[in-house]
């Protein structure tokens, strides 16, 4: 008999079938077997008659155990009562895989120990929910790019220099040189911008910060799309259209995972343009006003995001940093130019920053000076600065951190379950 899948099993009812998978849990009613049957890609019920199957069978179903891998055969039933709507009452059972004192039961666990066990942690509901969520984010990025034109390009992960400052930076040999693992793809987006016009990047990025906070990890992933000729107002409106379009996806093709998260759907539902927008001088203001302790020129905090965004439903665009607290590539702002053409995207909810951006120093002169006053070692740097030495351009673009964004759609609060196997500041395994 081909497999069936339990995303498929719509499509089956009332005909024989043979579901491969895993044992979720199982209870007994005297004569009856009910088994929660787990295959990737969603969780069935199966009912096991003991006067429907051999005494092989009821033998094998006596000696399940959970996470034991199984075949099983039956005839799919519409049933408005079971979970899905359909169970399978089954004929025949097969075990292929025992499964010896599981360690992740249905009792409560701690963190270390299920970050301990997560590559086993992966395969319960909430988690699958979670990941699942993450996967269509993912396609939803690429599709989000990839329909508007732009070209997709990989950026290295060994580099020769920083992006985002020299202390959070993981060093290691190269055939007897530096490099660094990359913190951002950004700087090899400029140049690709210049060849295709528009073009963005996605894979994991490293930081080596000494957080250990709910919204950090050392490894994540990002996108970072850059556009030739783009202003910093092109910019905002890029990220707005982004987010929104992500956020519709999820809510398109998400519904079953955010229920399991027991997400409220209203919060996301109410994420439309345009974001609201405040200059960092008024959000120091504004955060004043509030009673809270923040000097001019300092960067935001977790309680300063906090703040900034309540009483709003959606993201809150602040814009012009003073440039001495942003980075090297950041243009200023030509009326002011003590602040910088820089946007951040705080996430409602306490979720944070989602997205960094700003419009990048096209001037050689300016970029060079730069570059000397951040301290950074100017021959790293030479291959930048060729994009301003031959046919110089403004250009804009941003950065979204991934699990933070899959944090806030899923209404999580620890950014470590948005990965499938975190890097944290004291955890290199599993």
């Amino acid at each position: 008999m081909t497999q069936t899948y339990i995303s498929d099993i719509a499509e089956k009812a009332g005909q024989e079938v043979e579901l491969r998978g895993w044992l979720y849990h199982l209870r007994s009613s005297g004569k009856l077997k009910f088994l929660q049957v787990r295959d990737g890609t969603g969780i069935i019920q199966c009912v096991m008659s003991r006067k429907d199957v051999s005494e092989a069978t009821w033998q094998a179903g006596e000696a399940l155990t959970q996470e034991t891998s199984i075949i099983v055969q039956g005839k799919v039933n519409k049933d408005d009562r079971a979970p899905g709507g359909y169970e399978i009452w089954l004929s025949d059972l097969q075990i292929i895989g025992t499964s010896v004192d599981y360690p992740i039961t249905p009792k409560e666990h701690g963190d270390a120990f299920l970050l301990d066990h997560r590559h086993l942690w992966i395969r319960s509901r909430r988690q699958h929910a979670i990941l699942r969520v993450r996967h269509h984010v993912i396609r939803a990025i690429r599709d989000f790019f990839d329909e508007r034109g732009f070209t997709m390009l990989d950026a290295p992960i060994f580099t020769p220099s920083a992006a985002e400052g020299t202390t959070t930076l993981f060093e290691t040999d190269y055939f007897g040189d530096k490099a660094y693992l990359s913190q951002s793809g950004q700087l090899y987006m400029e140049p690709g911008c210049a060849a295709f016009g528009k073009v963005y990047c996605f894979g994991p990025t490293f930081r080596a910060e000494k957080s250990k906070t709910r919204k950090h990890l050392t490894e994540f992933w990002m996108v970072e799309p850059e556009v030739a000729f783009m202003d910093l107002e092109g910019c905002i409106e890029l990220g707005e259209d982004f987010i929104c379009f992500i956020v519709g996806r999820a809510l398109e093709r998400c519904k079953p995972q955010l229920e399991v998260l027991e997400r409220d759907l209203s919060k996301l539902e109410s994420i439309k343009k345009p974001f609201p927008r405040i200059r960092y001088d008024e959000a120091v203001k504004l955060l004043n006003d509030k009673g809270i302790d923040f000097e001019y020129g300092e960067d935001f905090g977790a309680p300063h995001e906090e703040a900034l965004v309540e009483g709003y439903d959606r993201p809150v665009v602040v814009h012009r940093f003073p440039a001495d607290i942003k980075a090297f590539y950041m243009k200023t702002d030509p009326e002011n130019p003590k602040l910088s053409l820089s946007a951040d995207f705080i996430a409602p909810e306490g979720y944070g920053e989602i997205i960094g951006g700003s419009q990048r120093e096209d001037d050689l002169k300016v970029i060079e000076q730069k570059i000397r006053s951040h301290n950074l070692p100017r021959e790293a740097f030479e291959w930048y600065l060729d994009v301003r030495r031959y046919g110089t351009f403004p250009h804009s673009g941003f950065g979204l951190g991934l699990e933070r964004t899959v944090s806030w759609i899923c209404g999580i609060r620890h950014i470590r379950e948005t990965i499938p196997f975190p890097r944290l500041m004291h955890r290199l395994k599993p």
